[in-house]
């Protein structure tokens, strides 16, 4: 098995980079928004799984750990294979993911190209039990950083859930709450008070 390959990016396409190492060069297959931070001469190391199908063998690439964690949740998912979790991280983070996941939000992961209602419902289902809060934070409450314009705005929304939890809210429905939010709020207060008005009215 390849774990990872770590050498000069000799060329980039539409969907894969060709990692020169040792003399060979390594076809990478790659989400859009990890090829796009790369460019031709740059030193490199990518994170790999080596799918192999009958006479076919492809490596996929990722430039963290998490993300090839989650590659491997994915393609595990029924009628999800390499391409189709590609299309998922390429719209989207791991950390977003996780949200969207914990969030029942089937609308964000569908909006993947090629993945319908049905399957980001199905990713839903198959991927609750096997995403772990404290996988996602240090802290044991989901990361957000979904449709977020500033990082002002994303620390606002990951305060407001360390806040909901202390509350004695279940991580899962802090992240919910939060989710109903303003994604454009930067204030704290702001954000955890819009979040409990959304609590309360559900209860």
């Amino acid at each position: 098995m390849i774990s990872f390959v770590k050498g000069k990016v000799a060329d980039i396409s539409a969907l894969s980079a060709t990692i020169e190492c040792g003399g060979l060069g390594f076809e990478v297959f790659m989400p859009p928004n990890a090829l796009w931070r790369l460019t031709v001469g740059q030193e490199v190391k990518v994170h790999t799984y080596l799918h192999v199908k009958e006479d076919l063998m492809q490596l996929y690439g990722f430039n963290t750990p998490d993300d090839l964690e989650i590659f491997r949740l994915l393609i595990n998912v029924s009628g999800i294979g390499p391409r189709g979790a590609l299309s998922i991280l390429g719209v989207m983070t791991a950390d977003e993911l996780r949200l969207a996941v914990l969030s029942d939000d089937d609308k964000r992961i569908a909006k993947a190209p090629g993945i319908g209602k049905k399957t980001a419902q199905k990713v839903i289902i198959e991927l609750k039990d096997k995403l772990k809060l404290s996988s996602a934070s240090s802290e044991g409450a989901p990361i957000l950083s979904g449709d977020i314009g500033t990082e002002e705005a994303m620390d606002a929304r990951k305060d407001a859930i360390a806040a909901l939890t202390a509350l004695g809210y279940s991580p899962t429905d802090a992240a919910k709450a939060v989710n109903k939010t303003d994604a454009s709020l930067t204030d704290t207060e702001q954000v955890l008070k819009a979040a409990l008005r959304y609590l309360y009215t559900r209860e």
